[in-house]
């Protein structure tokens, strides 16, 4: 970059191009947030039309988030090895074989074996579109792209299981995954029309296969060991522990190796050396702790304590959807402006605050009460991604990116998956011991549940203070290792 380019003002708008980039992804990342949202309420019709128990159906949800964790850590290499627009055409392609083969699927072991091929394309569609959005913004705008690529996230859990619902009432099951298809489609023309093609490079890296024997099993193994341990004997059931103890192992080994190897492992794990994607993953995992485990209680507690069904809950939760939404664009700017630090920490502030009124309620809190709560927790909850994701890719060039991605798309999931976990576990201890003493006793099991999720709130408010206080400059911007 020349002294001139240096000294112009950089524009603190999307250009054109970015704006068609967006379009692309998010048309397509849509399809795969829509299916995870509205399988969420589907498993008991899919269970009865499929006439298989609810412990087999459960792994049409299972099966596609352990293909869809498997897959991630591939992404870097297959963007390398093919070209990011080859990659996003593929993986855009597989999702749509994938919903086209489930919507007619023939029996529950059809139906889990084409989820896993949907979860192999959504694992690749989700870190390659923060990857190729990053890359092309050279450092600038980082918040706005973070808050424009966040909005399918936002949008899925506001609006999949209303569309769930209605799909259910008025057609039958198959038709959840033709949903899919007109995103699909349309952005794999958008994407043969507007992506750049972008040749791999003459040599062309090979897949580290030690890594990916270490790693990726130990993703799944980690995610299989979490399900299982939200079961009646939490973590101490053998088919919990074995597979955690097992997946910590391997993961470590993995980590001992991709340190030796450095750039040339499947992840490069050095980039944790760095402060910003440290802390990013960090308080990624705990996001994922604060906004997917809470999403474990506020369902059954509507449910158990409230007396609803599953469509009023799903309604009921809709406020914190537009607090999401009502806080994205804002917290993106911010986050160019004022820097991240100062954004998450009013984020996580806000969660573990709103999430107080619930540790309190009881079956006769007023419901509009708790809805304008859940407004002010999901404004909090749309401040945290954004500058999370700014953090992570702050400074990088360009080729650590993909490596950052996959780290830090990996801890949120891990992070969903560990809160869900651990909520489920202290939830079935609490009920054990308060739920025989009737409603109130209920109500306390919730209470001390929720009192949890307030505390890796305040947790992760405190290491938010870890996170750059402010955004430097594109021509400042130094790599962390290079």
């Amino acid at each position: 970059m020349t002294s001139a380019e240096t000294a112009r003002p950089q524009p603190d708008s999307l250009g054109r191009e970015e704006k068609k980039l967006i379009a692309v992804f998010i048309i397509g990342v849509l399809a795969v947030v829509f299916d995870t949202t509205i399988m969420s309420i589907a498993l008991h019709s899919l269970s009865s039309d499929l006439k298989a128990p609810v412990s087999t159906i459960q792994w049409v949800t299972t099966g596609y988030v352990l293909a869809l964790a498997a897959t991630v850590p591939l992404t870097g290499w297959l963007q390398q090895r093919i070209g990011g627009k080859r990659a996003w055409i593929l993986a855009v392609s597989l999702f749509l074989i994938g919903s086209v083969l489930c919507s007619l699927a023939w029996s529950a072991s059809s139906l889990i074996a084409f989820r896993v091929v949907q979860g192999i394309g959504g694992g690749i569609m989700m870190p390659l579109m923060q990857t190729l959005l990053m890359q092309r913004a050279g450092g600038r705008n980082l918040g706005r792209l973070a808050a424009t690529v966040g909005l399918p996230a936002m949008l899925g859990p506001i609006l999949g299981p209303v569309v769930g619902g209605a799909i259910l009432h008025w057609f039958d099951w198959p038709w959840l995954f033709w949903v899919n298809v007109p995103f699909c489609v349309v952005s794999l023309l958008l994407a043969w029309r507007w992506l750049p093609t972008d040749e791999p490079p003459a040599v062309r890296p090979r897949l580290d296969v030690i890594g990916a024997v270490l790693l990726l099993p130990a993703l799944v193994a980690l995610l299989v060991g979490l399900s299982n341990s939200a079961g009646h004997d939490g973590f101490g059931a053998r088919d919990a522990w074995i597979p955690i103890l097992a997946g910590a192992l391997l993961l470590a080994a993995f980590v001992a190796y991709a340190t030796k190897v450095g750039d040339r492992a499947l992840v490069d794990v050095r980039l944790l050396r760095y402060r910003p994607v440290a802390s990013a993953s960090a308080l990624l995992f705990l996001s994922g702790v604060a906004a997917y485990g809470i999403m474990l209680l506020l369902p059954l507690y509507l449910q158990e304590l409230r007396g609803m069904d599953a469509l009023g809950a799903g309604l009921f939760l809709i406020p914190q959807g537009i607090g999401m939404l009502g806080s994205r664009s804002l917290a993106g700017r911010l986050s160019d402006t004022i820097g991240t630090r100062a954004v998450a920490l009013f984020g996580f502030a806000v969660v573990g605050l709103a999430t107080i009124p619930f540790a309190l309620s009881t079956a006769t809190t007023d419901k509009w009460l708790l809805m304008a709560v859940l407004v002010v927790r999901g404004f909090g909850l749309g401040a945290i991604i954004m500058p999370l994701m700014v953090a992570s890719y702050q400074g990088l060039p360009a080729a650590d990116i993909p490596h950052s991605s996959i780290i830090t798309r990996t801890a949120q999931q891990l992070g969903g998956s560990f809160g869900t976990a651990v909520l489920a576990v202290i939830l079935q201890s609490a009920l054990l011991t308060r739920g025989a003493h009737g409603p109130s006793g209920v109500s306390a099991s919730f209470d001390i549940a929720f009192w949890w999720s307030i505390g890796f709130a305040a947790l992760a408010t405190v290491l938010a203070f870890t996170l750059p206080g402010r955004v430097a400059p594109p021509a400042e911007a130094a790599g962390p290792r290079r």
